[in-house]
């Protein structure tokens, strides 16, 4: 089931019983790295089994999805491909337009009133910025807190630590140091792309002191934090992994497996 999210309302009491919901719900995210390059002769799903598996962390048969694609300056494309995804499920996706003007009368009240926010990859440099200027990191703290699940891919899932590499202002993957830091690591997003060099940079910028140690996954790979505690690492891709990444007091990097489950 899939709404445009135009003049979409939360009511003051919907919202108080949708908080009674989430009751009891611990904080979570899951970031992850997508599919960049989808091996060769596997079928496309509609929906990732990435999706999948974080739509099963809200716990709900019927949950309520809100898409962010500020990242992509609200395309209108990715807006409708993401709706379309789930447009064979009962479960209601809505998305959060930030250009020019917020599509939602209230934003705080329409995410606190979900199971789970998406955050869809692009800019994370343009992604922090325009959230600020709106003041939604304070909001996404709160629905964090709340219970909301928060998850997202590339910058999406960059977002919610200290910091990583990104391609938000050239091909030379520069740091960004100042993300929202809800997880208090690194992180380091399709670390196995063959035309970036995203798992050199990435170890370079933990070795030199300025990003804290972290995580990173592969293509098709994604983290799952309970508060911020990294509990499960999965993968979508046969091969891919997800890795602790940290250095020494000499500034030596360290890379260990995680061991990711592959999602079935």
């Amino acid at each position: 089931m899939f709404y445009s999210g135009q003049n979409i309302d939360i009511t003051t009491c919907a919202e108080a019983l949708w908080h009674d919901h989430l009751m009891g719900r611990p904080p979570q995210i899951f970031a992850a790295s997508g599919l960049l390059r989808p091996p060769p002769g596997v079928a496309p799903r509609k929906r990732s089994l990435l999706m999948e598996h974080v739509v099963s962390l809200t716990g709900v048969r019927r949950a309520r999805i809100c898409y962010v694609p500020t990242a992509v300056g609200d395309d209108p494309a990715a807006i409708a491909a993401f709706g379309q995804a789930f447009d064979d499920t009962d479960h209601t996706v809505t998305h959060l337009r930030l250009f020019p003007q917020p599509n939602h009368a209230d934003v705080r009240a329409h995410l606190l009133a979900q199971d789970l926010i998406w955050v869809g990859g692009g800019s994370v440099v343009n992604l922090l910025a325009v959230w600020r200027a709106h003041r939604l990191d304070a909001v996404m703290r709160e629905a964090w807190e709340a219970g909301v699940v928060l998850g997202g891919g590339s910058a999406g899932s960059i977002c919610w630590h200290v910091g990583g590499s990104t391609d938000s202002f050239s091909d030379d993957l520069d740091p960004v140091t100042d993300a929202l830091a809800f997880l208090p690591y690194s992180n380091g997003v399709h670390h196995d792309f063959p035309d970036q060099p995203r798992r050199e940079r990435f170890h370079g910028y933990v070795g030199s002191g300025l990003l804290p140690a972290g995580y990173a996954t592969d293509d098709g790979t994604g983290l799952h934090y309970v508060g911020t505690e990294l509990v499960e690492a999965v993968t979508s891709a046969e091969g891919a992994d997800a890795y602790r990444v940290e250095a020494d007091a000499a500034g030596a990097v360290t890379e260990s497996p995680l061991g990711a489950r592959l999602l079935a």
